[in-house]
């Protein structure tokens, strides 16, 4: 794990006891998802979705991998999607890349494919913009995590999900070009990281 994350993954721990107890009941579907697989010896997918797959989902794709990696659970694999496909946001991107994260873009002018990596030991998590049901993200049998409301309400149903769960945040976006911008972006993808790192460490004894 780079050293800067792994800094901030042992300041995330701290923060546990402050996320809402509503919050953990729905935080603890996710984890008794990915324990059933375990228990199974089954892959355990994790699709996190919001409206245009640029922000919210993309924290919870990226926070979700490094969390499991970190408490040890090789089992788990996340992916993200959106109602829409736009690009993942450059502010988005920022954030990681404040929190230690390295990223490298193949730099296509359009909707560029991102890798993301946290650790010389662990894969890389692949990001780009794509709706929730496209192919390199699984078909079926996924916990889908809703990640703003607005994709809750237009997606009643998830197609192939065998559990899905809402825990929205606020969208960073309001903040576009204002000089709260950096500040937002990295509070969100702080909050997400917290509650995906609090997920995993529900399941270790």
């Amino acid at each position: 794990m780079y050293p800067t994350i792994q800094s901030f993954i042992q300041e995330a721990i701290t923060q546990f006891e402050f996320i809402p107890s509503q919050r953990k009941q729905a935080l603890a579907k996710i984890a008794q998802y990915c324990l059933a697989k375990e228990k199974s010896a089954q892959q355990a997918f994790l699709v996190y979705i919001c409206t245009h797959n640029s922000r919210r989902s993309h924290f919870g794709q990226v926070w979700a991998q490094v969390a499991a990696n970190y408490y040890g659970f090789k089992h788990v694999q996340t992916f993200s999607g959106g109602t829409e496909a736009t690009a993942f946001n450059p502010n988005a991107i920022q954030a990681l890349r404040t929190m230690g994260f390295v990223i490298t873009s193949n730099e296509e002018p359009v909707n560029p494919h991102y890798v993301v990596s946290f650790s010389e030991e662990a894969n890389p998590v692949s990001c780009f913009s794509k709706r929730y049901d496209d192919l390199s993200n699984p078909q079926k049998d996924f916990c889908a995590v809703m990640t703003c409301n607005d994709a809750d309400e237009k997606c009643p149903v998830i197609v192939g999900a065998s559990l899905r769960v809402a825990t929205p945040f606020n969208d960073p976006k309001a903040f576009d070009g204002m000089v709260e911008q950096d500040a937002m972006y990295l509070e969100r993808s702080k909050q997400i990281a917290i509650e995906c790192l609090y997920v995993f460490s529900t399941l270790v004894h």
